[in-house]
């Protein structure tokens, strides 16, 4: 009995040691975002603006903090305006993406226009990104803030990790 029970411990240690597999290579995953369609006055810029919360570590020798990807205007119609920005953040450095009237090239004195985020990771992932960001329009000349849409930093700031693999969310 205990031959057969040390037989049968031994094949299921060895089959589950076969099947840990290696993982070789990795995979890229982009997640989009898109905010809702804004108007825009003649007076008036867009910004996008981004900023990478995830903490650094501490260990030698860790890589750094870093999201990378691309921002995207388009007018009314859906059609791109210009190329795509792109954009890496490391730490929490700001960076940030804007639009202006005569670039968006409607007619008349206002013109609506879709900004979205696209955020670009590499799996398995070397650097901690968690992207908090927003989009506001504000006078060009006095700089007041007209619109202003952003997406929290407790829990639906954009990870990199598939949904589902997240972490805690911070209270």
């Amino acid at each position: 009995m205990k031959i057969a029970s040390l037989a049968f411990v031994t094949c299921v240690l060895a089959g589950c040691a076969l099947g840990q597999g290696t993982t070789t290579g990795s995979s890229t995953v982009t997640r989009d975002y898109a905010f809702p369609p804004v108007g825009l006055a003649s007076s008036e810029t867009a910004q996008v603006n981004l900023v990478n919360i995830a903490p650094a570590f501490t260990t030698a020798g860790a890589t750094a903090p870093a999201c990378t990807g691309t921002v995207t205007f388009a007018n009314a119609s859906g059609k791109t305006i210009g190329t795509p920005a792109s954009f890496t953040t490391t730490g929490s450095q700001v960076t940030s993406m804007q639009l202006t009237f005569s670039q968006l090239d409607a007619s008349g004195t206002r013109g609506e226009f879709l900004a979205s985020v696209q955020l670009t990771t590499a799996f398995p992932q070397a650097a901690p990104c968690s992207l908090v960001f927003s989009l506001e329009t504000f006078d060009s000349s006095s700089g007041v803030t007209h619109v202003y849409l952003g997406n929290s930093s407790t829990g639906t700031a954009l990870t990199g990790l598939p949904i589902g693999i997240r972490g805690p969310i911070p209270n």
